[in-house]
Protein backbone atom coordinates (compact mmCIF):
# COMPACT_ATOMS: atom_id res chain seq x y z
CA UNK A 1 0.00 0.00 0.00
CA UNK A 2 1.06 3.46 -0.74
CA UNK A 3 0.01 6.45 0.87
CA UNK A 4 0.09 9.08 -0.92
CA UNK A 5 0.51 13.12 0.60
CA UNK A 6 -1.06 15.15 -1.56
CA UNK A 7 -2.72 18.51 -2.71
CA UNK A 8 -4.62 19.93 -5.92
CA UNK A 9 -1.85 21.38 -7.72
CA UNK A 10 -0.23 20.78 -11.13
CA UNK A 11 2.53 18.44 -9.25
CA UNK A 12 0.23 16.89 -6.71
CA UNK A 13 -1.99 15.97 -10.46
CA UNK A 14 1.04 14.25 -12.01
CA UNK A 15 1.29 11.71 -9.25
CA UNK A 16 -2.55 11.35 -8.50
CA UNK A 17 -2.89 10.16 -12.41
CA UNK A 18 0.24 8.27 -12.37
CA UNK A 19 -1.56 6.30 -9.54
CA UNK A 20 -4.54 5.82 -11.08
CA UNK A 21 -3.08 4.79 -14.39
CA UNK A 22 -1.01 1.85 -12.65
CA UNK A 23 -3.98 1.19 -10.60
CA UNK A 24 -1.47 0.57 -7.79
CA UNK A 25 -3.47 0.73 -4.36
CA UNK A 26 -3.11 3.34 -2.33
CA UNK A 27 -4.26 5.56 0.14
CA UNK A 28 -4.70 9.32 0.24
CA UNK A 29 -3.78 11.94 3.01
CA UNK A 30 -4.67 15.91 2.50
CA UNK A 31 -2.01 18.14 3.15
CA UNK A 32 -3.86 21.61 2.80
CA UNK A 33 -0.85 23.77 1.64
CA UNK A 34 -3.30 26.82 2.23
CA UNK A 35 -3.38 26.08 5.70
CA UNK A 36 0.11 25.50 5.62
CA UNK A 37 -0.09 21.79 6.67
CA UNK A 38 2.88 21.30 4.66
CA UNK A 39 5.22 22.41 7.81
CA UNK A 40 3.34 20.17 10.19
CA UNK A 41 6.40 18.63 11.94
CA UNK A 42 5.09 14.95 11.12
CA UNK A 43 4.91 16.07 7.50
CA UNK A 44 8.05 17.50 7.29
CA UNK A 45 9.75 13.97 8.32
CA UNK A 46 8.77 12.42 5.23
CA UNK A 47 9.49 15.31 2.84
CA UNK A 48 12.16 17.75 4.39
CA UNK A 49 11.54 20.87 1.63
CA UNK A 50 7.72 20.96 2.74
CA UNK A 51 6.11 20.64 -0.24
CA UNK A 52 3.51 18.05 -1.92
CA UNK A 53 3.70 15.67 -2.87
CA UNK A 54 5.21 12.69 -1.06
CA UNK A 55 4.76 9.09 -0.93
CA UNK A 56 5.46 6.10 1.70
CA UNK A 57 5.68 2.88 0.07
CA UNK A 58 4.48 0.52 2.53
CA UNK A 59 6.13 -2.45 0.21
CA UNK A 60 9.22 -0.88 -0.66
CA UNK A 61 11.97 -2.87 -2.59
CA UNK A 62 13.34 -4.66 0.72
CA UNK A 63 9.76 -5.02 1.98
CA UNK A 64 9.79 -2.52 4.39
CA UNK A 65 8.91 1.08 3.75
CA UNK A 66 10.30 3.56 1.64
CA UNK A 67 9.94 7.56 1.69
CA UNK A 68 10.45 9.91 -1.42
CA UNK A 69 9.65 13.34 -2.61
CA UNK A 70 10.15 15.16 -5.30
CA UNK A 71 7.34 14.18 -7.78
CA UNK A 72 9.30 13.44 -10.44
CA UNK A 73 11.36 11.13 -8.57
CA UNK A 74 7.91 9.76 -7.90
CA UNK A 75 7.08 9.34 -11.30
CA UNK A 76 10.45 7.62 -11.81
CA UNK A 77 10.03 5.10 -8.79
CA UNK A 78 6.01 4.55 -9.49
CA UNK A 79 7.33 3.62 -13.15
CA UNK A 80 10.05 1.17 -12.28
CA UNK A 81 7.75 -0.51 -9.36
CA UNK A 82 5.18 -0.95 -11.75
CA UNK A 83 6.64 -1.46 -14.82
CA UNK A 84 4.91 0.92 -16.74
CA UNK A 85 5.34 4.23 -18.34
CA UNK A 86 9.35 3.86 -18.66
CA UNK A 87 10.55 1.93 -21.62
CA UNK A 88 13.30 -0.54 -21.06
CA UNK A 89 14.96 -0.72 -23.69
CA UNK A 90 18.30 2.31 -23.99
CA UNK A 91 17.37 4.78 -25.93
CA UNK A 92 13.38 5.11 -25.74
CA UNK A 93 14.18 5.05 -21.89
CA UNK A 94 16.22 8.24 -22.29
CA UNK A 95 13.76 9.82 -24.66
CA UNK A 96 11.26 9.93 -21.97
CA UNK A 97 13.93 10.59 -19.02
CA UNK A 98 14.56 14.01 -21.16
CA UNK A 99 11.15 14.79 -22.03
CA UNK A 100 10.41 14.06 -18.28
CA UNK A 101 13.85 16.51 -16.98
CA UNK A 102 12.18 19.46 -19.56
CA UNK A 103 9.28 19.47 -17.11
CA UNK A 104 11.04 19.70 -14.26
CA UNK A 105 13.72 21.69 -15.24
CA UNK A 106 11.96 24.26 -17.41
CA UNK A 107 7.96 23.68 -17.52
CA UNK A 108 7.47 23.55 -13.77
CA UNK A 109 9.36 26.25 -12.48
CA UNK A 110 8.71 28.88 -15.48
CA UNK A 111 5.09 28.22 -15.64
CA UNK A 112 5.20 28.70 -11.86
CA UNK A 113 7.05 31.74 -11.74
CA UNK A 114 4.53 32.75 -14.84
CA UNK A 115 1.46 31.84 -12.65
CA UNK A 116 2.51 33.49 -9.46
CA UNK A 117 3.70 36.78 -11.01
CA UNK A 118 0.62 37.14 -13.14
CA UNK A 119 -1.73 36.23 -9.96
CA UNK A 120 -0.36 35.71 -6.70
CA UNK A 121 2.33 38.22 -6.23
CA UNK A 122 1.67 41.38 -4.25
CA UNK A 123 2.86 43.81 -6.31
CA UNK A 124 2.13 43.69 -10.11
CA UNK A 125 6.12 43.81 -12.11
CA UNK A 126 5.73 43.92 -15.92
CA UNK A 127 9.10 42.73 -16.25
CA UNK A 128 8.81 39.76 -14.63
CA UNK A 129 5.41 39.00 -16.12
CA UNK A 130 6.72 39.61 -19.09
CA UNK A 131 9.60 37.73 -19.19
CA UNK A 132 7.87 34.50 -17.79
CA UNK A 133 4.86 34.81 -20.11
CA UNK A 134 7.38 34.76 -23.11
CA UNK A 135 8.98 31.92 -21.47
CA UNK A 136 5.92 29.93 -21.20
CA UNK A 137 5.19 30.41 -25.01
CA UNK A 138 8.68 29.79 -25.67
CA UNK A 139 8.23 26.20 -23.85
CA UNK A 140 4.49 25.62 -25.58
CA UNK A 141 6.68 26.13 -28.86
CA UNK A 142 9.14 23.48 -27.92
CA UNK A 143 6.36 20.99 -26.93
CA UNK A 144 4.12 22.49 -29.87
CA UNK A 145 7.41 21.18 -32.14
CA UNK A 146 7.76 17.85 -31.05
CA UNK A 147 4.50 16.53 -30.60
CA UNK A 148 4.39 17.83 -34.91
CA UNK A 149 6.66 14.60 -35.10
CA UNK A 150 5.74 12.34 -31.65
CA UNK A 151 2.13 11.21 -30.92
CA UNK A 152 3.87 12.38 -26.94
CA UNK A 153 6.22 13.82 -25.78
CA UNK A 154 8.92 10.65 -25.20
CA UNK A 155 7.98 8.73 -28.38
CA UNK A 156 5.19 6.90 -29.60
CA UNK A 157 3.41 5.33 -26.18
CA UNK A 158 1.95 7.81 -23.06
CA UNK A 159 4.42 7.93 -20.57
CA UNK A 160 5.52 9.74 -17.27
CA UNK A 161 6.83 12.02 -19.48
CA UNK A 162 3.49 13.17 -20.33
CA UNK A 163 1.56 12.44 -17.29
CA UNK A 164 4.22 14.90 -15.33
CA UNK A 165 3.61 17.92 -17.80
CA UNK A 166 0.41 17.65 -18.48
CA UNK A 167 -0.93 19.40 -15.66
CA UNK A 168 1.30 22.07 -15.92
CA UNK A 169 0.19 22.85 -19.52
CA UNK A 170 -3.78 21.72 -19.64
CA UNK A 171 -4.56 25.16 -19.62
CA UNK A 172 -2.28 27.53 -22.10
CA UNK A 173 -5.36 30.62 -20.91
CA UNK A 174 -4.08 30.80 -18.29
CA UNK A 175 -0.99 31.76 -19.07
CA UNK A 176 -2.05 34.45 -21.24
CA UNK A 177 -1.22 32.29 -24.13
CA UNK A 178 -3.15 31.14 -27.54
CA UNK A 179 -4.27 27.82 -27.75
CA UNK A 180 -4.40 28.21 -31.13
CA UNK A 181 -0.94 29.01 -31.94
CA UNK A 182 -0.23 25.60 -30.14
CA UNK A 183 -2.18 22.83 -32.52
CA UNK A 184 -0.45 19.78 -31.86
CA UNK A 185 -0.43 20.99 -28.44
CA UNK A 186 -4.13 21.29 -28.17
CA UNK A 187 -4.47 17.89 -29.44
CA UNK A 188 -2.08 16.38 -26.97
CA UNK A 189 -3.81 18.15 -24.20
CA UNK A 190 -7.38 16.35 -25.46
CA UNK A 191 -5.71 13.08 -25.84
CA UNK A 192 -4.50 13.17 -22.06
CA UNK A 193 -7.66 15.06 -20.84
CA UNK A 194 -9.95 12.48 -22.24
CA UNK A 195 -8.55 9.31 -20.46
CA UNK A 196 -10.76 8.08 -17.98
CA UNK A 197 -7.53 7.43 -15.53
CA UNK A 198 -6.94 10.97 -15.87
CA UNK A 199 -10.61 12.46 -15.52
CA UNK A 200 -11.15 10.19 -12.27
CA UNK A 201 -7.35 11.43 -11.06
CA UNK A 202 -8.10 15.50 -11.25
CA UNK A 203 -11.27 14.35 -8.85
CA UNK A 204 -9.45 12.16 -5.74
CA UNK A 205 -9.67 14.99 -3.81
CA UNK A 206 -13.38 15.56 -4.12
CA UNK A 207 -13.79 13.08 -1.43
Amino acid sequence: MIDLYTWGTPNGHKIHIMLEETGLPYRLHKINIGAKEQFNPDYVKINPNSKIPAIVDQDGPDGGPVTIFESGAILFYLAEKSGKFLPAADEPRARVLEWLMFQMGNVGPMFGQCYHFKSSAPERIPYAIDRYTREVGRLYAVMDKRLGKSAYLGGDEFSIADIATWPWTKNPSAYDQNPDDFPNVQAWLKKIGDRPTVKRALRVLDA
